[in-house]
């Protein structure tokens, strides 16, 4: 079974992932800003393909996808870097990253990529529903590779179950239509677009993320989904700690108790 089902099927409530940028704010992260994660007991790990262009994203992140390509960041030595983690990491990890650079690198074989160093599952935000069902789900389930959609406040009722019959490992619901960052609580208006989605009974579980940063967010997000999602908190940490990831991870936890 793929390790992101293993996770839902034991963990069913508080679940924490938590993002990073490869190659930020030093190129050789990847493998110590797992460890740390996973010795400080993160569920979930997304790691962020650094790109030119984050549309999704918001100034944080973008700033570290920058400086994680003047590094050199490229996914070719993301995988390199990869390749013995499943040695030390046995948490489900996530690659999050745009088309462009996917596609660059070939989609296929981006899969076989993935497959070989242990990868659950892809978020690629500006990847089109319909272009996922006629050109990737296939190529993705044949490496048992779990395609994360994300849906919207504005995102219908009917693709929200389009999206829940055709996918496979959760949902990730974007807490507004806005690019991530933190904020310090949510107002009634997402609160009621958690109880609308909550209210569907879907089949997938679901994460919550953009703007989850301390204790306040993570249990609201908590209340309505299986867990959150953290991205530019964690980023920002780990820019304070000038890339010591275990007191970032450290500093992360204590936020959310």
């Amino acid at each position: 079974m793929n390790r992101i089902n293993e996770l839902f099927n034991k963990k069913k409530s508080n679940i924490l992932s938590v993002y990073f940028c490869a190659g930020f704010p030093q190129l050789n992260n990847v493998e110590p800003t797992l460890k740390a994660l996973q010795d400080n007991g993160v569920d979930m790990v997304e790691i962020g393909i650094p790109f030119s262009d984050p549309m999704a994203d918001g100034p944080v992140i973008q700033n570290a996808s920058s400086r994680a390509l003047k590094n050199g960041m490229s996914l070719k030595k993301l995988f390199a870097q990869l390749k013995d983690i499943r040695n030390e990491i046995n948490i489900p990890l996530v690659m999050m990253g745009y088309l462009n650079p996917i596609v660059q690198y070939g989609f296929r074989e981006f899969c076989i990529s993935c497959k070989e160093v242990g990868i659950d599952g892809m978020i690629i935000p500006d990847l089109p529903f319909k272009e996922y069902m006629d050109d990737y789900k296939e190529i993705a389930a044949e490496y048992n590779l779990k395609m994360i959609m994300l849906i919207t406040p504005e995102t219908s009722s009917e693709r929200i179950q389009h999206i829940d019959q055709n996918t496979d490992g959760f949902i990730y619901m974007v807490s507004s239509a806005s690019t991530t960052g933190s904020q310090s609580k949510f107002d009634e208006q997402k609160e009621e677009y958690f109880r609308r989605i909550n209210e569907m009974k879907l089949n997938n579980p679901r994460m919550i993320g953009f703007g989850i940063s301390n204790k306040q967010t993570f249990d609201m997000a908590c209340n309505y989904a299986s867990g959150a999602i953290i991205g530019s908190k964690f980023v920002t940490l780990m820019e304070k700690n000038e890339g010591d990831a275990n007191k970032a991870a450290k500093e992360l936890i204590s936020a959310l108790e």
